[in-house]
């Protein structure tokens, strides 16, 4: 997990494996155990080096927030990023809670009918 998300990150900031190694200070071919998960308990002190050359908190690369919780799936970073792609701006998402939260409600209410006839 740790090294999928160090990955992810080190690809969209365009850095190499190398690059991000030399300036963490860390070795190449350690870097890489990492990220294919062979080394899956890297040192505090090291994922911090990584953390800073990738510009995050340390919380992230281990896939926490700061409250103790996991960070959003895969699945719904990539929603997110298809809204951004498709030109959802963010101060358009309210507009678009009003219709999940329109959905939510329209499933409730199908499914309360349905519990409703079947008790009929």
């Amino acid at each position: 997990m740790i090294g999928n998300n160090i990955q992810k990150l080190r690809h969209r900031r365009g850095l190499t494996l190398s690059q991000l190694a030399d300036r963490a200070k860390i070795s190449k071919s350690y870097l890489s155990n990492i990220e294919r998960n062979l080394n899956q308990n890297p040192s505090i002190q090291i994922i911090e080096k990584i953390a800073a050359v990738l510009g995050v908190d340390f919380q992230m690369l281990v896939g926490i927030n700061a409250e103790g919780a996991q960070l959003p799936d895969e699945e719904w970073l990539n929603f997110v990023n298809e809204l951004k792609d498709s030109g959802v701006a963010t101060d358009q998402l309210n507009e678009y809670k009003t219709v999940i939260e329109f959905a939510k409600w329209r499933n409730n209410q199908n499914k309360d009918n349905g519990v409703l006839k079947k008790r009929r």
